[in-house]
């Protein structure tokens, strides 16, 4: 009888040190994750501060594209009423859609593309771009290393006891694909060799 009570107890204390270690590492991931999050969150913000800045020295060229900057003002506004990375996912792809509209708009304009604050600002803005797709590179890594905790078996037992849900990935859709540009190269003089009999 004693030899039972004693298998027994061995087996409930390695079940609750399971389900401790289980516990502790979705506490783990969700860390991580919200970590992740507040990396993305920051650049976010650092572009946010970024566009105001932009349009004004792109306005001060194109004074005739003022839907195209009312469209940023409204995407910019968007995106940061928008919390977490499943409702930032949308307005997010929309601002940067924008974003290249301006540079686009402003790609037209030489005296525009020479001005040193233009530059530094695209030169910032490129290099918070740069940011945001490592910071949303780890987060989405965390979301999946914490995903696969709650959504696999036995962990799943533990993620439903005590309310732990799967988390959303953080998306930024690119629309415009970026196109391989076809060469033709012709040499001066030369002529292409004809073909044999």
């Amino acid at each position: 009888m004693r030899k039972i009570l004693i298998a027994g107890a061995a087996v409930v204390a390695a079940v609750l040190a399971w389900a401790v270690v289980a516990f502790n590492r979705l506490v783990r991931g969700r860390n991580l994750m919200r970590e992740a999050w507040s990396g993305i969150d920051v650049q976010l913000k650092r572009r946010y501060n970024l566009i105001p800045n932009l349009v004004r020295v792109v306005e001060g060229y194109a004074l005739h594209e003022r839907n195209l900057f009312e469209n940023v003002t409204r995407a910019r506004t968007l995106c940061m009423r928008a919390a977490g990375a499943a409702g930032k996912s949308e307005p997010e792809t929309g601002l940067s859609q924008v974003l290249r509209n301006l540079i686009a708009v402003a790609e037209a304009y030489p005296d525009l593309k020479a001005n040193q604050n233009f530059l530094e600002l695209q030169d910032g803005l490129s290099e918070i771009e740069d940011q945001i797709q490592l910071a949303r590179r780890y987060y989405n890594g965390t979301v999946r290393d914490y995903n696969i905790r709650v959504e696999s078996f036995p962990g799943m037992l533990i993620a439903g006891l005590f309310r732990f849900r799967p988390a959303d990935f953080f998306e930024i859709e690119y629309t415009t694909e970026r196109q391989v540009p076809e060469v033709d190269i012709q040499v001066a003089g030369r002529q292409e060799p004809e073909a044999e009999p």
